[in-house]
């Protein structure tokens, strides 16, 4: 018997799962990857691109059966700010740090970092430790994390502490 393969992603809703596989954040960021459902069903995840599986969405076997994605509860910091001008200011400070983030209506998401909630309290933030799914933002061009300051050195109008 040959391996299932999946290289279409479907949105949440409107069909019904096989079975689930349940990730945290960066195991679901993938292109191509031999992977085992909750249930144990062996499948190849065979996509174009890497991508941010996100919570909800569905991976279609070649033999039409989906497989639901559910995100592993992850520990964040749920951040708000005095109002939206603040918020998007907290925002841009944790852009500049190429954190990523997730938005949630009125509020950020990123993972725990000790350093990182003590520049968002120095900001004036109300920081939150929770436990949720964790979807950030992908990044301008795609990427997930936007791009790597260890090994190598170029310049764009802003510093790196």
């Amino acid at each position: 018997m040959t391996t299932p393969v999946t290289s279409k992603v479907v949105n949440p809703g409107g069909w019904q799962a096989a079975d689930t596989i349940t990730l945290d954040e960066t195991d679901r960021h993938r292109r191509r990857m031999a992977m085992t459902s909750d249930g144990g069903i062996a499948f190849l995840l065979d996509l174009e691109e890497a991508r941010l599986l996100r919570h909800g969405e569905g991976l279609v076997l070649d033999d039409g059966r989906i497989i639901a994605v559910r995100a592993v509860p992850e520990k964040l910091y749920r951040i708000s700010g005095h109002d939206r001008k603040h918020l998007l200011q907290l925002a841009w400070h944790l852009g500049n740090r190429h954190c990523p983030t997730q938005i949630v209506e009125d509020v950020l998401l990123i993972r725990r970092d000790h350093t990182l909630r003590a520049m968002l309290e120095g900001l004036g933030a109300r920081v939150e430790d929770i436990e949720a799914a964790f979807d950030p933002e992908s990044g301008a061009y795609g990427d997930r994390h936007g791009h790597d300051h260890n090994g190598h050195a170029h310049h764009h109008g802003h510093g790196h502490d």
